[in-house]
């Protein structure tokens, strides 16, 4: 799905453009709710956090 039809939720900004729920027209996530999880069990750093409702977008050549 291009990601420009996608939902826009105002609320979430995003600017991860090789997440499936990125709505790059509008720097948002389309998703109405999202998962932020750590990078470990007993995490303390803030730059260990993430959003765990991150899915790879399909034909993105990120690297891997």
């Amino acid at each position: 799905m291009n990601q420009s039809n996608l939902k826009a939720n105002n609320s979430i900004k995003c600017s991860v453009s090789s997440c499936a729920h990125h709505n790059g027209a509008q720097s948002v996530c389309s998703l109405s709710a999202i998962q932020v999880g750590t990078c470990g069990p007993t995490s303390k750093d803030c730059a260990c956090t993430e959003c765990a409702s991150f899915e790879l977008s399909k034909g993105c050549n990120c690297g891997g």
